[in-house]
């Protein structure tokens, strides 16, 4: 993979100049939902976050400096997230982890973009990287990018044309939802059933309802894990038997173990996925199991994925800058044979945008399992 030319001469040595005394330690705060509507997959990703930090620092930190990393708590709260981002930078942060709903992305990278302060983000909206916020970066593609792939799955694999939606009525849901929509009219199918849900729904019967009645082939599920668990519980309690299409979220780990059996035949197109045949993920996901008790899931690999590239890009820069940082992303590929952090290879654009290959996915007797893997775009 071709890489971009990055400084040489990375001293061991280099320290971190805050205000007038010198540090021994690099600063990088996450910034994520532990509580609230978020907490599934916030905590998951700061796990994801916690291993990575802690192996850097057992070998050796960022330019020979440990990692201080500070954690907040957004509460899945937008406002909130904005307040602690500030708190973040005003308390030394350097670069940032997070947050990873997109409703609170859109808020607080704002403020980071005007403090000149890298932030790496789990967040999957279109708009995120569509604002010309150059400090804004994805650890995994946004949802737009992923919608080509999955139509054309639904057109040319199940040959249907007439096409479901549910979604989640959030800044998440909204930039899949429209992206999806868009797409698939574009390759000739047509929406009978456009639904969507509220953050937190717990009953989704007249959704499931209305879907079933529609004459809809399939049905596309863009919703956050609780609701998407919630939403094939009642598939099945009604016997909706058309196929079942998502992303990462619908194939992940924590909504198999949500839904139960009625997570089986639920297929996904995943950027990330610890049943990829890789040997770098599937070391990750074994570290991960044994340190916490249970499997990760890709909102684990997006943590893991952006402390590392923070390490490998700031020692690419030679120097703690944020400035420097930010502009060495910028067009940046990490090939994960050197870069093994960032567990598959993977580049940025001048937007923040991510490129990577990704998989088709099928959950089997309570597993993921890869069907196919697709190529970079």
């Amino acid at each position: 993979m071709m890489k971009r030319n990055v400084l040489a001469g990375v001293s061991l040595t280099a320290m971190l100049m805050t205000g007038g005394a010198y540090a021994d330690t690099v600063k990088i705060a996450n910034i994520s939902e532990l509580s609230g509507a978020g907490a599934a997959a916030g905590t998951v990703w700061a796990h994801g976050v916690d291993l990575a930090v802690d192996e850097i620092n057992e070998h050796g930190g960022i330019l020979g400096m440990q990692v201080e990393m500070r954690e907040y708590d957004s509460q899945t709260d937008p406002l909130q997230s904005r307040a602690l981002v500030q708190k973040a930078i005003d308390e030394g942060a350097f670069a940032l982890l997070g947050t990873v709903y997109s409703s609170s992305t859109v808020v607080n990278m704002l403020v980071a973009q005007q403090n000149g302060i890298p932030q790496f983000t789990a967040s999957e909206a279109p708009s995120i990287t569509q604002k010309g916020n150059p400090y804004i970066f994805r650890t995994n593609w946004g949802a737009h990018k992923g919608m080509p792939k999955i139509g054309a799955y639904m057109r040319d694999q199940l040959s249907v044309e007439n096409v479901a939606v549910a979604w989640a009525n959030t800044e998440f849901g909204k930039g899949g939802h429209d992206s999806f929509v868009e797409i698939v009219e574009e390759m000739g199918l047509k929406v009978v059933a456009d639904v969507p849900s509220e953050q937190g729904q717990a009953d989704f019967s007249a959704d499931v309802l209305r879907i079933k009645n529609s004459g809809a082939e399939a049905v596309f599920i863009y919703l956050t894990q609780e609701e998407a668990a919630r939403f094939l519980m009642e598939a099945t309690k009604q016997g909706l038997e058309i196929p079942k299409i998502g992303d990462s979220v619908l194939t992940s780990e924590k909504v198999i173990e949500l839904a139960g059996p009625a997570a089986n035949g639920a297929k996904g197109h995943a950027a990330l996925t610890i049943a990829a045949d890789e040997p770098r993920v599937q070391e990750f996901a074994a570290k991960f199991t044994d340190r916490f008790g249970y499997s990760p899931d890709y909102n684990a690999m997006k943590g893991y994925i952006g402390a590392y590239t923070i390490k490998y890009a700031t020692e690419m820069v030679g120097e703690v800058d944020s400035q420097k940082l930010a502009d060495t992303v910028h067009g940046l590929c990490l090939d994960a044979e050197e870069y093994p952090g960032v567990l598959i290879d993977m580049c940025w654009d001048d937007t923040g945008e991510v490129s990577r290959e990704s998989y088709m996915v099928e959950v089997v007797d309570g597993q993921e399992q890869v069907s196919e893997v697709l190529p970079a775009n």
